[in-house]
C-alpha cells in the first residue's frame, strides 16, 4: 500500500477542482493548497498533485468506500460537475465476487475509481 502518492498534473487548479468535488464522498480532505501543488489526506493515506513539465501518464487511482451507495454518489457527483464517465456503478465480478465500483476520468485523463469490496 502506498502511504503518499505524488502526481504531476497539467493544471493544479483543475486537479483541485476535481478532487475537491469528489473528496467528501471518498473520505478525504484538502490539507495543502499552494499555487504549484495541492494535497489531500484521508484515513488510508494521502496524495498530492504538483505542477510539472509533463503530467504523469496512465494512472488508475482506486479509493475504497464503505458501501455501494457511496460508489453511486461518487459517480453522480463527478458527472454532475461535468467530469467524464469511464464506467457506471456496478458489479465487477471479473475482479472478484463482491467488487462494486464506478470510474470517472480526472482532468489529466487518469482513471479514478470508487470501489466497495463487499464480503461474500
Amino acid at each position: 500500500m502506498i502511504d503518499h502518492l505524488w502526481l504531476r498534473v497539467r493544471s493544479v487548479a483543475d486537479s483541485k477542482r476535481f478532487y475537491s468535488t469528489v473528496a467528501p464522498v471518498l473520505g478525504f480532505e484538502l490539507r495543502k493548497d499552494q499555487p504549484d501543488w495541492v494535497g489531500y489526506r484521508g484515513t488510508g493515506g494521502s496524495c498530492s498533485f504538483v505542477s510539472g513539465d509533463e503530467a504523469t501518464a496512465n494512472v488508475h487511482l482506486a479509493f475504497p468506500v464503505a458501501d455501494d451507495a457511496a460508489v453511486r454518489e461518487f459517480h453522480r457527483v463527478a458527472l454532475a460537475a461535468g467530469y467524464r464517465d469511464n464506467g457506471a456503478p456496478g458489479e465487477r465480478p471479473q475482479y472478484h465476487p463482491g467488487y462494486y465500483g464506478a470510474f470517472v476520468l480526472d482532468p489529466d485523463g487518469h482513471n479514478v475509481e470508487a470501489v466497495c469490496h463487499r464480503p461474500e
